[in-house]
């Protein structure tokens, strides 16, 4: 029989082992501009910045295969949404919610594996004002924020990050604004004690949130 103590113990376990999978992961950084929502994060292979519906972008530190089956779960929530009710109905926070119950549950169950990812999701305004940041942890709990929000592979250079990234002016150039984004993703990377041969194997990506576009489109990968 399982008592509260040994559930109790099993989920401590459990959060143990997944803070140490997160714990050297490439950090994501976002930040608000009136351009748009700049998202920054450096990659191995795999792309880690997605549009997942108009307006909405996802992206995520963690083991590959959760990371895809929460992208995948948002697009899917997101679309079927929007086919039920509207476009408009499609919000970031609808999406966060319907996604925080299975990770959850996935988290809670000793039958099977937890998924391994620290998400962040944003939503676009029509003003810097009305973005909105969403981070959803592995245990299914999840915040909001505005103007800035990161994930990082602990609590700690996570709010690191987001203190850094507050700081930078919103009508800041977004060509000029990933260079800032690059140091303060190396302060925070540098931190979590990894060696320049890792941090020199990771390759940049940057996507830029249109606010205003008459491109129908409004996710642009940027150069770097």
């Amino acid at each position: 029989m399982i008592t509260p103590y040994d559930w109790q113990e099993g989920i401590g376990n459990r959060a143990q082992y997944i803070e140490g999978k997160l714990q050297h992961g490439s950090p994501v950084l976002a930040v608000s501009l009136t351009a748009g929502i700049l998202i920054y994060t450096r990659r191995r292979q795999s792309r880690k910045v997605f549009e997942i519906y108009d307006r909405l972008a996802f992206s995520a530190i963690g083991q590959q295969s959760d990371v895809e089956a929460l992208r995948s779960a948002a697009v899917e929530f997101a679309h079927q949404e929007g086919y039920n009710r509207s476009e408009q109905d499609v919000t970031i926070q609808r999406v966060v919610t319907a996604l925080s119950a299975p990770v959850k549950k996935a988290f809670a169950d000793f039958s099977s594996g937890p998924l391994v990812a620290r998400s962040v999701f944003a939503e676009i305004g029509d003003s810097v004002d009305g973005d909105i940041y969403f981070i959803l942890n592995y245990d299914g709990d999840y915040h909001q924020s505005k103007r800035a929000a990161a994930v990082a592979g602990t609590p700690e250079l996570q709010e690191q990050a987001e203190g850094s990234l507050g700081e930078i002016p919103v009508d800041t150039n977004p060509q000029d604004a990933v260079s800032t984004l690059a140091e303060i993703w190396e302060t925070t990377f540098e931190s979590a004690d990894m060696d320049a041969k890792e941090l020199s194997a990771l390759v940049a990506e940057c996507m830029l949130v249109e606010r205003d576009t008459h491109r129908e489109d409004r996710f642009r990968q940027l150069e770097l």
